[in-house]
This record gives C-alpha cells, sequence and structure tokens, in this order.
C-alpha cells in the first residue's frame, strides 16, 4: 500500500515538474518572415518639378507711343507674322535725337544677332546631319547584332535632339530677322512724312505660338521696350527640378527620368539634360536653410500623351539613379548592421525554426528593397524588422497575420 502511493507521488511530482519546466521554458520568439526574390532593383531621386516653355519670347514696344487695346489673351494661338499690338507713335520721343540714335543702334545691334543666329542655325544642321549618320550607322550594325540596344536608344535620342536643336536654331534665326525688321520700321518712323499723327504701327509675332501671358492689356501710353507680351510654344516643353546638392551629384546628362503625378493617366518618359553649374540657397517649409540645384529634363514621351500640359505645371520627377534588371531582392527593413562586424551588413534567416546571422554584401537601397550581391539565396526566408531579442541560433516561429 505505501510502495503505491509512493508510485503515485513520484507520478504527481514528475507531471508538477514537467509543467514548470514547460511553463517556464523559452518560447519560440514570433518574428515577420519574407521570401528573398529576384527581380528589378532601381534607386531613384524622387522631387518635384515644374514644366516651363523651353523657348520664350517676349514681345516688347518698338517705339514709344500710344498702344491701342490687346485684345489677345492668355492660350490664344497667333501665327508667324501675326499683327498682335497697334501703336500709334508720339512725335515728340521719335523726333528725340537721343531716341533716334538708340533705335539705330538697335538696328546693328539685331543685324549682329541674325549673323550669329545663322552661323548657330549652320552648327545645328551639320550637328542634324552628324547624328542622322550616326543613327543609320547603328540602326545597320543593331540589325547585325553588333551593338547593343541602349546604344541603339541612345543614338536615337541623339538624332531626335540634333533635329530639335536645327529647329530651335531655325526658329531663333526667324526671331533675330523679324527683330531685325521692326528695328528698321522703327527708325524708318522717324524719317519725315513717316510719323504723320495717325499712322498706326504694327507689332507682329516673330514666331506661331501661343500667347502665355499679356501684362500690358489696356489703351496707354507705353515706353521704348515695354514688354507687350509673352509668347511660347507649350508643345515644347522642359522640366525644371531643384535637387539637393547631395543627391545632384549623383546626375548625369542623360539619365533616365519617369515624369508622375502629373495628372495623367500614365507616366512620362523623360531624360536629364543638364545639371546647372551653380547651387542656390533656399529654405525649406521647416525653415532649414537648404543648397539645391536646378536640373534641367527633356520629355522623350511623345506629345499627344503629354498635351494636357502647360507652362509652370507641378509634376513629380523621379531620377533613376541605379538600375539592375535581375538582382536579388529582399525588405529593406531585413538588413541591418552587423553586431560583430563594423561597417559590413548582416541579416537573419530562417533555418530549422532558428535564426541565422548570415554576413551579406548589400549593392543598393531604395525606400522599399535592397539589393544584395552576397550572402542569400533565392528563396530563402529572412526575418523582417528583427526585434531586440533575436540573436543568432534563437528559437523563432512565423508571426500569424492576425498577431501584433
Amino acid at each position: 500500500m505505501n510502495t503505491k502511493r509512493l508510485l503515485i507521488a513520484a507520478a504527481v511530482t514528475a507531471s508538477v515538474v514537467a509543467v514548470l519546466a514547460w511553463a517556464f521554458a523559452p518560447r519560440p520568439q514570433a518574428v515577420e518572415l519574407a521570401t528573398v526574390q529576384r527581380g528589378l532593383f532601381e534607386r531613384t531621386i524622387d522631387e518635384d518639378g515644374k514644366t516651363r516653355v523651353r523657348d520664350r519670347y517676349v514681345v516688347a514696344a518698338p517705339l514709344a507711343g500710344r498702344l491701342e487695346r490687346i485684345t489677345l489673351r492668355e492660350g490664344d494661338r497667333v501665327e508667324a507674322q501675326q499683327v498682335v499690338a497697334r501703336l500709334a507713335p508720339t512725335l515728340a520721343p521719335m523726333l528725340d535725337a537721343r531716341t533716334l540714335a538708340e533705335l539705330r543702334e538697335r538696328v546693328g545691334a539685331a543685324e549682329a544677332q541674325v549673323r550669329a543666329a545663322g552661323a548657330r542655325a549652320q552648327l545645328a544642321q551639320v550637328r542634324q546631319q552628324q547624328a542622322e549618320d550616326e543613327w543609320q550607322r547603328n540602326q545597320a550594325l543593331a540589325q547585325q547584332g553588333f551593338i547593343s540596344e541602349s546604344r541603339l536608344t541612345s543614338a536615337r535620342l541623339a538624332r531626335e535632339a540634333a533635329l530639335r536643336e536645327q529647329a530651335a536654331a531655325a526658329q531663333e534665326l526667324e526671331t533675330t530677322r523679324h527683330l531685325l525688321a521692326q528695328a528698321r520700321a522703327a527708325v524708318r518712323a522717324t524719317q519725315p512724312g513717316d510719323s504723320a499723327p495717325g499712322r498706326l504701327f504694327e507689332v507682329r509675332s516673330p514666331i506661331g505660338a501661343q500667347v502665355l501671358r499679356v501684362p500690358q492689356t489696356s489703351e496707354g501710353v507705353v515706353s521704348l521696350g515695354t514688354p507687350l507680351m509673352e509668347l511660347g510654344d507649350t508643345a515644347d516643353l522642359e522640366i525644371v527640378a531643384e535637387l539637393l546638392t547631395s543627391e545632384a551629384v549623383q546626375v548625369q546628362p542623360g539619365m533616365p527620368a519617369r515624369i508622375e503625378r502629373w495628372g495623367g493617366p500614365q507616366v512620362l518618359e523623360a531624360r536629364v539634360k543638364r545639371v546647372e553649374p551653380g547651387a542656390f540657397t533656399k529654405v525649406s517649409a521647416l525653415g532649414v536653410e537648404e543648397q539645391r540645384v536646378e536640373v534641367l529634363l527633356e520629355l522623350a514621351s511623345s506629345p499627344a500623351e503629354r498635351a494636357a500640359l502647360g507652362d509652370g505645371y507641378r509634376v513629380g520627377v523621379r531620377l533613376v539613379a541605379q538600375s539592375v534588371p535581375d538582382a536579388l531582392l529582399v525588405p529593406v527593413s531585413a538588413v541591418f548592421p552587423h553586431p560583430e562586424q563594423p561597417g559590413r551588413m548582416a541579416a537573419f534567416t530562417l533555418r530549422d525554426g532558428r535564426a541565422l546571422l548570415r554576413t551579406v554584401e548589400v549593392g543598393g537601397r531604395n525606400g522599399v528593397q535592397a539589393w544584395v550581391r552576397q550572402g542569400l539565396d533565392e528563396a530563402e526566408q529572412v526575418i523582417v524588422y528583427p526585434p531586440p531579442n533575436v540573436h543568432d541560433g534563437v528559437r523563432v516561429q512565423p508571426r500569424k497575420r492576425n498577431q501584433r
């Protein structure tokens, strides 16, 4: 009987010890897991930008006089040589010796501008022919498989840029000829018999474009050089983004970019045209002084895709600073500084229910993903946001989705 009681007591004691051991045994740490995958890795520089007309023309009063009321309004389309304003010259300023000398000097300056614009137009034509020849050669080489697709794309973009440059140079030449004609007409208006009261001097548009701004709409007396309206082609836009100097040093001409958050249904393609050499100080919304640089981008998408954009529109600019097509990707929260090897990175992987500390080499990071060069394999599971009590060899278990 005593033996039976002893056996029962021993069994109860063993059960209690087992329960206590189970109760005080360390629990596996609940962790979040992610799978190592391959895909496109991109590191971008995001900033707000603003559109602006590439070539803006200010139509100014070629002489002092009384301006008739301008009927054109912002958004109206004007053709080249269309009359945009009329001036009734006043006699006193036109007969003034100093004003007459200034008008004659304007003729000389306009003639010099025509010669310079002609030289630039010839240079642009030569560059366009060179780009066209290079494009034809690259096309033939690409068909034979001797050059890459990226080089062919660069040649195509260079050809398009040369065509635009040639068109802009031709337009500039036409504009300078128009300014020369206006300057000569202003001098002729001062000659005897040409300044009779009531005779109207017609101011014509130098290009076919849209009216961007009309600062002077009402009738009134204007002086020589008073801006009458601004003209520009809204189909020929560029984008200006103000980047921090620490980001601008990573940007190079030709770098691809995407234009987002502009209001349209699709993302527009662009590329960096120029990084301005001088920085400026700008105070942020938090009152912090920042050094920023203007970066100019030209749109690569077709005019039909961006037809709704106008001058001065706000857009989102995403510059692609780094792009790796077949990279090993993990969440950026899965990598952290190595606790035992300063200057190196690490990550926890899951193996047999335990956390395994792995040394990794990170090639780049963005706000979401990290590109791992070495240290991990595809399809492995890594611990995301590892808790402080997780270390090498500790038992872990996946956290349920509804567990917080």
